[in-house]
């Protein structure tokens, strides 16, 4: 009987390089640029106001913005902003599959900045495999205790930086150090340092495969226009790492050497030549590395490439029908006859379906509304009322009780 949950098989990612690597860490850096130091951020609202630019005030019930104030009255704007997000995911999913999970989400991230600390303290790939296989020695136990203990320091500055946004963070970061602040605050950083340094340094992919039910939901979000991560095998098979010596024999061969140069890269541990997974996450980390590959080689890239169902299945179809010329908007053929990476040259119209148009409509709908509403809200809103008990009562000896 299948069990209903695997163990976890340890996955060694190899660190990759290329433009999808080099947009992830810029979204590592601005995303936990943000997180960690918008607390800090100070914004003048006069006397008797807090300076904090950021700020959830919940002793006096109130949401600070840099120059938006929120009343909880006015907590529409809260569910507008949750409504725009979740809009959000819809649209992004339904046009380029899970990139909010290979770029932007808090789990892709902070494993990632955990993968930067577990590399520079036990090498790449080969390194880390071989240091985990090995007898525990005394240098096996400094790196692995050097390596727990800057995960948990980076959980506790992540829990540290949550309790900043619902009070003057220096006043706080004085009171936790000198450990005058209340239990709650303990127990916060407690909590969230656990979490960051179970989910981002011993559980990683399970907690995207097991945890998160968009792998589930996505499934409803796509159809045959959507971009996602694809291996082209109407191009890379039959694979083979002697193709020389198979072209030579008349046998056909395709571009695929078999390097597993994307399994090496791949966060998740999985195989794109597969097909498409419940763990892809679309990182396009595979692609980096398949390109790099075929640069190596004298090949064209696109052998791994964002490309649409659609796409894929009339190259399948062309191939099979012995045609040369893919038409995959993702490899474009120049001047000289060699196909090329043609990304950017993606025709939108293809993917801009009217479900797209729907998603995006209705949360620029909601963006507008929620700026109107604060550029035309009272500032100030007084209401009076009489006072229950009379005013004043005239006695019987015709005096006047006030």
């Amino acid at each position: 009987r299948q069990p209903l949950y695997a163990a976890r098989k340890k996955i060694f990612p190899k660190r990759a390089s290329g433009r999808f690597r080099q947009f992830k860490w810029l979204v590592m850096a601005i995303t936990l640029g943000i997180y960690y130091l918008t607390p800090w951020l100070r914004w003048d609202r006069g006397s008797f106001a807090p300076d904090q630019a950021v700020l959830v005030d919940l002793a006096n019930r109130r949401f600070y913005f840099f120059f938006i104030e929120i009343w909880p009255q006015e907590f529409y704007y809260v569910a507008g902003l949750l409504m725009m997000a979740g809009v959000g995911l819809f649209l992004v999913t339904s046009t380029v599959g899970r990139a909010w999970c290979g770029y932007a989400c808090p789990q892709t991230v902070w494993v990632d900045l955990f993968l930067v600390i577990e590399r520079a303290i036990e090498g790449d790939r080969n390194a880390r495999m071989k240091l985990d296989a090995a007898p525990w020695t005394a240098r096996k136990l400094f790196l692995r205790s050097i390596k727990h203990v800057i995960w948990l320091a980076i959980g506790m500055a992540t829990g540290g930086a949550w309790i900043f946004y619902f009070a003057d963070a220096p006043t706080l970061l004085m009171e936790v150090v000198t450990g005058t602040v209340a239990p709650v605050a303990y127990v916060t950083i407690a909590v969230l340092t656990g979490t960051t340094y179970v989910f981002g340094g011993l559980m990683r992919e399970q907690v995207c495969t097991y945890m998160c039910p968009w792998p589930r939901i996505q499934a409803a979000m796509l159809d045959e226009n959507s971009l996602t991560v694809t291996y082209n095998d109407w191009r890379g098979e039959p694979r083979s790492r002697h193709a020389k010596k198979v072209l030579a024999a008349g046998q056909p061969v395709g571009d695929c050497v078999d390097c597993n140069a994307c399994v090496a890269v791949c966060p998740m541990g999985i195989d794109i030549r597969d097909g498409q997974q419940l763990e892809c996450i679309t990182c396009a980390l595979c692609l980096d590395a398949c390109d790099g590959v075929m640069d190596k080689l004298g090949r064209e890239r696109g052998l791994i490439s964002y490309a649409t169902l659609a796409d894929y299945n009339a190259n399948m179809a062309r191939a099979t029908a012995g045609g040369t010329s893919p038409v995959n908007p993702a490899l474009v053929r120049t001047a000289s006859g060699n196909f090329v990476d043609g990304l950017a040259h993606f025709h939108l119209g293809k993917i801009f379906q009217l479900r797209t148009y729907i998603y995006l409509g209705a949360w620029s709908a909601i963006g507008l509304v929620l700026v109107f509403s604060l550029l035309t809200r009272e500032r100030l809103e007084l209401n009076v009322l009489h006072d229950r008990n009379p005013q004043f009562v005239t006695l019987s000896d015709g005096s006047i009780r006030n």
